[in-house]
């Protein structure tokens, strides 16, 4: 089974020439099969782990560790990482000129698998996983993100989650800019994912209406840098009631670990 452990991780980012810590000791495990939802507001550090955990060169670890099964994930280039089972969907996908989706999908999957799909099978199945998606077919022939509405966007993040079958999948508020219809298509695309038991998931937003459609196993609410508490599903709904406002003020820091990891 798939352990993502992260352990005491501090980070820092410069901004307006001087050096902010972000991250100020965060805990948790993610299990391979497991869903958790990291809440809180604007600023409290919920992407900066997203981007953390992917490598991102504008955040600076400063303190902690990050393994998954056991191998140090800071250690490794973020080719590495996505190789070892790390997925990120992020939350402003960039835009790729002069590259096809089919080819980045393709591109992608060889480079995770180490070998090139099968030509005949890998068309097959990425047709039916764009028709689940409600994706049109002459979509694949786009440029990556080029034009893309913001659900279009997102429908493409989860069409990689879906053919890439990472270990870990972090998706940074996959629900952002999202109708109701698209939520809803979205979120059928991450449910089929977690269905097959094989992925843990760790869905970062604001909101709760994406949770109506992802029920999670654990909800951890972020504040100041650090996880100020945790749940079951049930930490969503006492959130959606009374917001952030408890924590953001300094209410008390119980831990942070998904069902009994020890720190």
């Amino acid at each position: 089974m798939a352990t993502l452990e992260i352990r005491d991780l501090h980070v820092t980012v410069e901004a307006d020439n001087a050096t902010k810590e972000i991250l100020k000791g965060v805990d948790l495990t993610v299990k391979q099969g497991e869903t958790h939802a990291i809440m809180g507001p604007n600023g409290s550090g919920k992407s900066t782990l997203a981007y953390s955990l992917a490598g991102h060169p504008k955040y600076t670890i400063t303190g902690g560790s990050v393994t998954l099964d056991g191998e140090d994930v800071l250690e490794m280039s973020v080719d590495e990482r996505a190789r070892a089972g790390l997925f990120l969907a992020m939350q402003y996908p960039v835009e790729i000129p002069g590259v096809s989706v089919s080819n980045f999908l393709r591109t992608s999957a060889t480079a995770i698998r180490g070998e090139a799909p099968k030509l005949r099978t890998w068309v097959k199945e990425v047709k039916e996983t764009m028709a689940e998606l409600q994706m049109d077919p002459a979509f694949a022939e786009r440029n990556v993100n080029e034009g893309f509405s913001g659900g279009e966007k997102k429908r493409h993040e989860i069409l990689q989650l879906e053919l890439l079958k990472p270990k870990i999948a972090v998706l940074d508020e996959t629900d952002s800019g999202l109708d109701v219809d698209a939520l809803k298509t979205v979120s059928e695309g991450v449910n089929r994912v977690r269905a097959t038991g094989e992925v843990g998931t760790l869905l970062i937003t604001h909101y709760t209406r994406i949770l109506k459609y992802i029920q999670p196993d654990f909800v951890h609410v972020f504040a100041n840098g650090r996880i100020a508490a945790s749940g079951g599903a049930e930490l969503a709904d006492q959130l959606e009631n009374e917001g952030y406002e408890a924590y953001t003020k300094g209410g008390p820091v119980t831990g942070g670990n998904s069902g009994g990891a020890a720190a």
